[in-house]
């Protein structure tokens, strides 16, 4: 069961697009897998569409010169609401490696095109870019059985959702569908045990390493995660 998920302020903004590319992906992810923002997303897109439709009602229906009349204007709204939807363009639904196969989230998959080649990080932990149109830096994340992430704080945002698998920090484990937050305010350890780990994660910032030998990353931390 999925326990933590975003606030419903972001929800607001992802249905209104105000969110960044990177976290439209992550969040539009995270709602294809948990029914409850689905849910939550739909009333508010309903809310907004109600909205917008009545403003251009009220606006192209004024009784001004020139304007619609009221049949005009409805059979104008229908024609809207009855033309063809064009097909969905074919995706992939499957991302391999290190032997290991992972479906992907419809959101995610639309996306596939955008992923890059996989690359060894250290240790057991494995990247590939996903190639958005802002600043941020996104990529999925694999993590082995056994894996950990130096310790570190952020100095932005970092938005973690967990595709496939299982990690843990001090705080908390997480699970499918599961989304994190993190601002400086707040320093973790991931780590895997049994499990492997797959995960979509977006930074606004790079990380701050704050742990022994792991601080000798710092000058290089924003090339970690490109």
């Amino acid at each position: 069961m999925i326990k933590s998920h975003p606030s419903e302020a972001i929800l607001y903004q992802y249905a209104s697009g105000d969110l960044s590319a990177s976290m439209t992906l992550v969040v539009g992810t995270h709602i294809d897998m948990c029914s409850i923002c689905k849910q939550t997303v739909c009333e508010i897109e309903e809310e907004l569409c109600k909205k917008h439709l009545d403003s251009i009602v009220e606006t192209i229906c004024a009784p001004d010169k020139g304007s619609m009349s009221k049949s005009q204007c409805d059979q104008m709204l229908e024609a809207i609401f009855n033309s063809q939807v064009k097909p969905a363009v074919q995706r992939e639904d499957l991302i391999s490696l290190e032997g290991r196969r992972f479906n992907l989230p419809t959101t995610l998959a639309h996306n596939a095109h955008r992923i890059g080649e996989w690359t060894h990080l250290v240790g057991k932990l494995w990247r590939a870019p996903v190639n958005l149109s802002d600043d941020g830096q996104t990529n999925l994340i694999y993590m082995e059985p056994g894996a950990q992430v130096p310790e570190h704080s952020h100095k932005g945002q970092e938005a973690t959702l967990v595709i496939d698998g299982v990690f843990n920090d001090e705080h908390d484990a997480y699970y499918d569908g599961d989304f994190i937050l993190l601002d400086a305010d707040r320093k973790h350890t991931p780590r895997t045990a049994t499990e492997d780990c797959l995960t979509l994660a977006t930074l606004d910032a790079p990380l701050f390493f704050t742990s022994g030998i792991s601080r000798l990353l710092n000058p290089f931390s924003s090339l970690f995660f490109r």
